[in-house]
């Protein structure tokens, strides 16, 4: 049943994350919000809604272990799972803003949260709210750039907001959004109820489960649409997206979760290892985009991405 529970309960995220993005979008047209703007902050918070549930339920109920073992775990698999296996489908290329902005507050972000966790092994609720003030920081940053970037005629990341969404009434809207809620409330509880009843069933601790199958099952909507985007050949796939997925996971869900329920490091292994491979992850994009082949992560520059994560997974398991 376990097994089951984890699997209805992702299928709940994701359904109800879909119907949340949705009707998010749908709304902010009703007030007469720039597209670019709901592209980069609506959309951002509401994708990051499935992970936030998760972890907000998991504190609640005490298992500090699964809300940050999942975040942590997620933005491993984006980088190792996700980009490594879309890069091994088709070469990526990186833009100049994952030099200049990407990359650098992933950076931020993560040294952060490593600092704040090792400190006392609790995320307090003051650490939260430095996270989310860093977040509400990047955001401002992010749309005055973009803004900038629209200005002088370059590409706008507006592209990923449904224009469709702009004539949906308002009773569509809120059934989304009550069917969204609904989805996302009862999937977090089966899915963190299933992950504990397996971690007590194979013999291992919930931190394992957090940072592989519930890390994976929460990475499977980017990696649905980061391959189907290159099966597609299509020019939009954005790395940018991908680590922004990371920042957003850092800033918003355990910022958001830590104003509401301190999280308190229950495994030791998060802060001696997990954190430090999420660090590597984040780190080693750099000089992978500066090897041969400069701006762009190729066939086997993913493969090698994409072995470090089964190296990872393995490692977790085996320990």
């Amino acid at each position: 049943m376990s097994v089951f529970y984890i699997v209805v309960g992702l299928v709940l995220l994701v359904v109800g994350g879909e119907f949340l993005v949705r009707s998010s979008v749908a709304l902010s047209f009703k007030f007469n919000i720039s597209k670019m703007v709901i592209g980069l902050t609506v959309v951002s918070f509401a994708t990051s809604a499935p992970e936030l549930l998760v972890s907000l339920q998991a504190a609640m109920d005490g298992y500090s272990s699964i809300s940050l073992g999942n975040v942590i775990g997620s933005n491993i698999a984006n980088i190792g799972l996700v980009l490594g296996i879309t890069a091994i489908l088709g070469s990526l290329y990186v833009e100049r803003d994952f030099f200049t902005m990407h990359w650098p507050s992933m950076i931020v972000f993560s040294g952060l949260l490593y600092l704040f966790l090792v400190n006392d092994n609790v995320l307090s609720f003051y650490e939260g709210g430095m996270l989310l003030g860093a977040i509400i920081i990047f955001l401002v940053v992010l749309i005055r750039s973009a803004k900038r970037s629209s200005l002088k005629g370059e590409e706008s990341v507006s592209d990923e907001v449904d224009e469709n969404l702009e004539s949906v009434s308002f009773f569509k809207i809120m059934m989304w959004l009550l069917i969204g809620g609904a989805a996302l409330y009862f999937g977090s509880e089966l899915l963190v109820k299933g992950a504990v009843d397996l971690a007590t069933l194979m013999g291992v601790s919930e931190r394992v489960i957090a940072v592989t199958m519930i890390a994976v099952g929460t990475s499977v909507p980017e990696l649905a649409a980061s391959v189907i985007a290159v099966l597609k050949q299509e020019k939009s796939i954005s790395i940018g997206n991908l680590i922004g997925s990371n920042i957003f996971n850092i800033g918003s869900v355990l910022g958001i979760t830590a104003l509401v329920q301190p999280i308190k490091v229950e495994s030791a292994q998060i802060v001696t290892n997990d954190i430090f491979w999420m660090l590597a992850f984040a780190l080693v994009l750099l000089p992978i985009t500066l090897l041969p082949q400069r701006n762009e992560i190729n066939r086997l520059k993913g493969g090698v991405i994409f072995l470090g994560y089964v190296t990872f997974i393995a490692l977790t398991f085996l320990k």
